[in-house]
C-alpha cells in the first residue's frame, strides 16, 4: 500500500471531502471541509481524489489550513471570523414598535452575524460579476449598486471591533 503525501485530497464515507495535512506511519491527519480535523488510519476505507507523492514534510499544516480556508472563502459563502466590538458582546437589539405591541429583542451577536453574512454575500456577488461575461459598462453599473449597498450598511460599522472590517460606500468628493 502506497502512503499518501501531505496535500493529497480524499473522500471519506463518514467525514466527506478533505485534505491530508499530516502523515504518520499509521495515521493521516485530514482537514475535512464539513468536519474539521480528524485522524484516520492509513488502511481505512476512503476514495483518493488526488494523490500527492514525495516528502511528507514538504507542506506544513499551517500552509494547508491557510490554503483550504482561502479556497472555502473564495468559492463558498463561508465567512471569515469577524469579531464584534467588546462593548456589544452579550448585548441585545431592542426593536420598539410605534404601536402598543410587544418589543422584539434579538441578541446583538446574532444580528451582527447576519450583517456579516450580508457583507460576505455581497463580496461573492462582486467576484461573480467581475468574472462574468458581462460587458464592462454592465459590470460597472452592477458594481455601483453593490457600492451603494455597502454605503447603506455603514450604519452598522459601530458593531465592528476593527475598522479594517468596516463597510465602505461611495466616497464623496
Amino acid at each position: 500500500m502506497k502512503i499518501l503525501g501531505i496535500g493529497s485530497r480524499l473522500k471519506h464515507a463518514e467525514y466527506g471531502v478533505g485534505v491530508v495535512t499530516n502523515v504518520t506511519a499509521k495515521h493521516y491527519w485530514v482537514t475535512f471541509i464539513e468536519n474539521g480535523l480528524e485522524t484516520i488510519d492509513v488502511d481505512s476505507e476512503f476514495e483518493v481524489i488526488e494523490a500527492v507523492e514525495g516528502e511528507v514534510d514538504t507542506v506544513s499544516f499551517y500552509e494547508v489550513e491557510k490554503t483550504l480556508k482561502n479556497l472555502l472563502q473564495k468559492w463558498s459563502d463561508v465567512s471569515q471570523v469577524v469579531p464584534i466590538a467588546d462593548k456589544w458582546k452579550g448585548g441585545k437589539l431592542i426593536m420598539e414598535p410605534g404601536t402598543p405591541t410587544q418589543n422584539k429583542e434579538v441578541p446583538i451577536d446574532i444580528f451582527f452575524n447576519k450583517i456579516i453574512m450580508v457583507r460576505d454575500r455581497l463580496r461573492v456577488m462582486e467576484q461573480k460579476i467581475n468574472s462574468s461575461n458581462l460587458d464592462n459598462s454592465e459590470k460597472f453599473e452592477l458594481q455601483q449598486y453593490i457600492t451603494r449597498c455597502y454605503g447603506s450598511l455603514t450604519t452598522f460599522n459601530v458593531l465592528f471591533k476593527s475598522t479594517n472590517d468596516y463597510f465602505v460606500g461611495e466616497k464623496t468628493k
